[in-house]
């Protein structure tokens, strides 16, 4: 059988906790015993180095229950009403449960334009690589006040999935009414077995996945199944584990039982597979031959470097870059505008916020978003 890792193993994991799990649905409230169990967990990993992102549902059930809004399918003004009143409470519980740990949180609220328009993918990127810099926790929830049902994800397990990959996660944690994925919906089939790890989620795999979970929760086993192959697409793995229990990240590296989804891929081979050949380059960045040795040493391309610009790209768009003989050396993501790219080539990075009028970044393809051809042999 092949080697499961252990929590302890990673050092960027996104948890993703479902409505079912934070809200009693017959006292009508939040669960609170058992959100500062999880807070707990999460300082733990913390004191280890690990940083944490958590997904949370919970703000429709919340704000319902808020409003006295009957149970049942809701209206979608009715459901952006709850989630308008449940998120207040929602950031609200998350923060006074870190804080008891020393813990900072910080909300954010994303739709499904946030992680598919490159431009609002970055930025939103960025906000929440910021926020684990500064040793902050972020809250992800979907934006349901704003949300329509063409213009959203609909359940958080793909939602954590997508969130895990934008920022290069290397394990997904989906907490959940059952402690993994069986060969069958095992409420319905006594016969149903359970698989402790899936190395590829393979058309049999999909086929085993059942319905929705229950009334609070949007997403079921397909959901998930559907969140790890966004997952390992990003080079994350992914396990699913039932969230019921208290202290339920202890009760995995206790080696409670869950099921492990993995991958061969990394977070940083998956980003350089996906910029290499996955995106359309729009430009075209000229360098000299001081920044291909750089380059070659594992640099970030910084504008100095820079001697000419082509083309109509956007900051956040795929460009080549090419050596002083014009021959393609490799492909990244560009920091700017094609115009503004233009407007500082060949200047130190220093010289940005005078040229351009605002900071900007100091390197017009950061080594992380470059990927490099092989070197010419001599």
């Amino acid at each position: 059988m092949t080697d499961l890792p252990t929590l302890s193993s990673f050092r960027r994991i996104v948890i993703k906790v479902g409505s079912a799990l934070l809200v009693d649905r017959e006292r009508s409230r939040l669960k609170h015993a058992w959100l500062a169990s999880l807070a707990e967990d999460i300082a733990e990993l913390r004191g280890r180095g690990v940083e944490v992102l958590v997904v949370s549902s919970g703000a429709i059930a919340l704000g319902r229950t808020v409003l006295g809004l009957a149970a049942g399918d809701l209206k979608l003004e009715e459901s952006q009403a709850a989630a308008a009143v449940g998120q207040i409470a929602l950031a609200r519980s998350w923060a006074e449960a870190l804080s008891h740990h020393g813990l900072t949180a910080g909300q954010i609220l994303v739709t499904l334009d946030d992680t598919e328009q490159r431009r609002r993918y970055l930025n939103a990127r960025a906000t929440i690589l910021k926020l684990l810099e500064l040793n902050a926790v972020p809250v992800v929830n979907e934006n349901d006040t704003v949300a329509t049902s063409e213009i959203r994800y609909g359940d958080n397990d793909r939602l954590a999935a997508r969130v895990a990959s934008m920022i290069g996660a290397d394990l997904l944690v989906l907490f959940s009414d059952i402690d993994g994925l069986y060969t069958a919906p095992p409420a319905a089939n006594p016969d149903a077995r359970h698989l402790p790890v899936v190395e590829q989620v393979t058309p049999e795999i999909e086929a085993m996945a059942g319905g929705a979970a229950s009334e609070l929760s949007r997403g079921g086993m397909k959901t998930k199944i559907e969140a790890a192959k966004i997952a390992a697409g990003g080079g994350a793995h992914m396990l699913i584990a039932r969230g019921e229990v208290k202290n339920p990240l202890r009760a995995i590296a206790a080696g409670a039982r869950c099921t492990w989804f993995l991958t061969p891929a990394t977070p940083a081979s998956a980003r350089k597979a996906w910029i290499g050949g996955s995106l359309e380059p729009r430009g075209t960045l000229v360098v000299d031959q001081g920044a291909v040795t750089a380059l070659r040493k594992g640099k970030s391309l910084l504008p100095a470097g820079v001697t000419a610009v082509s083309g109509a790209f956007r900051r956040g768009d795929a460009v080549i870059v090419a050596g002083p003989d014009g021959r393609e050396i490799g492909r990244g993501l560009a920091a700017y505008d094609a115009e503004d790219a233009a407007r500082i080539k060949g200047r130190s990075s220093g010289d940005i916020p005078a040229i351009l009028g605002f900071e900007g970044r100091a390197a017009m393809i950061h080594r992380d978003d470059l990927v490099l051809g092989a070197a010419p042999k001599a």
